[in-house]
């Protein structure tokens, strides 16, 4: 899967997903959108933590080895070299900080979850997913860097669908996220929320408007 960099899609793919959005509708009144976004937070902290081991790590390594840089006595550009050092360490641990793998690693996965989330409800007003006739709008966000997919239905739906099957709706997806392929696993996530949509929120023959449109929406 790709890392935050970028959220790119064919336009092979494009087209796969639009197919899966309008077969999902055809059983429901729920509007179906789905969502492609390279990152759901900056992550500044985790660009800190990194420089600060850096740095922390190349003072304990420099003074491990003392003795190989300072035969003759402390001397003041030995104390210059030695900040030198550990500045560049810090800015080098700072860079290194940005990397997608890093920030995972020292993010916390609730504080992952917690900036997804943020990314949902956010997307959830600006592209007007509320604005449907019954409030029957459901969202279904992939964030590349943090790996997460969120379903995020309107308020109309929240109470009509369990946790569980939300789940499952999310699991339908993941193993093929898993291995990269971002289509195929965003088509099934919307395959398995239109079953579930035509459980609780069946189309009524005949009164059953596309209302909101059925392209992926790709933001970075």
């Amino acid at each position: 899967m790709a890392t935050g960099k970028e959220a790119a899609l064919s336009e092979t793919d494009r087209e796969r997903i639009r197919q899966a959005v309008h077969a999902a509708e055809q059983q429901t009144k729920a509007e179906i959108v789905p969502m492609l976004v390279a990152r759901s937070g900056l992550y500044r902290d985790a660009q800190h933590w990194a420089g600060l081991i850096a740095a922390l790590t190349t003072l304990a390594a420099l003074l491990t080895i003392e003795a190989s840089w300072l035969p003759w006595g402390w001397h003041a550009s030995n104390a210059a070299w030695l900040v030198l050092a550990i500045m560049l360490a810090y800015v080098g641990g700072s860079w290194i900080g940005t990397w997608p793998p890093v920030i995972r690693l020292l993010t916390s996965p609730t504080r992952l979850r917690h900036k997804v989330a943020l990314r949902a409800e956010r997307a959830f007003a600006q592209h007007a997913i509320s604005q449907t006739r019954e409030r029957t709008g459901v969202l279904i966000m992939l964030s590349i860097l943090e790996r997460q997919i969120y379903v995020l239905p309107d308020r109309s739906l929240a109470g009509l669908v369990s946790a569980e099957q939300w789940k499952q709706v999310v699991q339908a997806a993941v193993e093929r996220l898993q291995d990269g392929r971002i289509a195929e696993g965003l088509s099934c996530a919307i395959a398995a929320c239109g079953v579930v949509m035509a459980e609780v929120c069946p189309g009524r023959p005949g009164d059953n408007p596309n209302e909101l449109p059925d392209q992926v929406i790709s933001e970075s």
